[in-house]
């Protein structure tokens, strides 16, 4: 009698699982993977920086931030869609313009690294995409997201985009300073700001 053991599941099995969960979940979209990817700009932007300064401003604002995925040595916050170009004009108001910060947005046709949904584990491998704070279910998860207050997702309820990035700003400085006087691999005197719009 001939033993038959079957094929394994291949990665493209689970990353078919996992765009699918995001797609009727969420009504995010995706783009097939390994990894699989969310597609930034439609329902939400992201505004990343080092992950010692994220955990900074996850302390400062507390629960006002919406939701917050971790890769590597990289903090992801998710804000509303259009957010990404409003980033330099807002840097610029808060008098933060022309000081580098390791602060980058991700907007219109971006990619984020789609992390596993809440509650099913990773890959496991180090420096793996995982939500630190996870979206809620349920296609409405934009009106917890920071807005503009004028905005398309800015209700008064809404988390407020310049206050994360004020704390954003602030956080990455702070890091910068740090790494420089300790001679670190930040020491980044002449490293121009870095903006992303895809």
């Amino acid at each position: 009698m001939a033993l038959t053991v079957p094929f394994p599941r291949s990665p493209l099995d689970g990353g078919r699982a996992l765009s699918l969960w995001y797609e009727r979940e969420l009504g995010w979209a995706t783009v097939p993977g390994p990894p699989v990817q969310l597609v930034t700009g439609l329902r939400f932007d992201v505004l990343e920086l080092p992950s010692a300064a994220g955990r900074a401003v996850l302390r400062r604002m507390g629960a006002a931030t919406g939701p917050v995925a971790l890769m590597g040595r990289r903090m992801r916050f998710l804000v509303a869609a259009g957010s990404a170009e409003e980033l330099p004009g807002l840097l610029e108001w808060l008098e933060w313009g022309g000081i580098s910060l390791d602060l980058v947005a991700l907007g219109a046709d971006g990619r984020m690294t789609a992390p596993p949904p809440p509650g099913r584990a990773g890959s496991g491998a180090p420096g793996a995409a995982v939500w630190l704070r996870a979206p809620g279910p349920g296609r409405e998860a934009e009106s917890s997201l920071p807005a503009p207050r004028s905005g398309p997702w800015g209700r008064a309820e809404a988390p407020c985009l310049t206050r994360l990035v004020a704390a954003a700003a602030v956080e990455c400085h702070r890091l910068r300073l740090l790494d420089a006087r300790a001679g670190g691999p930040a020491d980044l005197r002449g490293t121009p700001q870095r903006f992303a719009s895809s």
